[in-house]
């Protein structure tokens, strides 16, 4: 999955091109849909940012495995990104998750 296939999902699921953030938390890895989108006037990053951005973090999950988990997650879930409300997609990395446990 590219970067570009990734903002794709984001826009045929919800109709923008949504933030995305890595978060560790109890020793788990999730991959956040922020309510922030590219489109919105307010947005920090500029449109090239964005896409390097996206690129950056479709790259991670496909080194991590964990690019077929998340598009099976966002066609599936019934979640949407609401303002404070992130969707957060758990990623099972198996043994890779302790590279992200420090």
């Amino acid at each position: 999955m590219t970067g570009k296939d990734l903002r794709q999902l984001l826009i045929d699921k919800w109709g923008f091109s949504y933030d995305l953030q890595f978060r560790r938390t109890q020793g788990k890895v999730f991959l956040q849909v922020m309510w922030r989108y590219a489109e919105q006037a307010s947005f920090p990053l500029s449109e090239t940012d964005y896409q390097e951005h996206i690129d950056s973090i479709a790259n991670y999950l496909h080194a991590l495995g964990g690019a077929v988990q998340v598009q099976t997650f966002i066609t599936e879930t019934k979640e949407r990104p609401r303002l404070g409300k992130a969707v957060s997609i758990p990623l099972d990395l198996g043994d890779r998750a302790s590279e992200w446990i420090v």
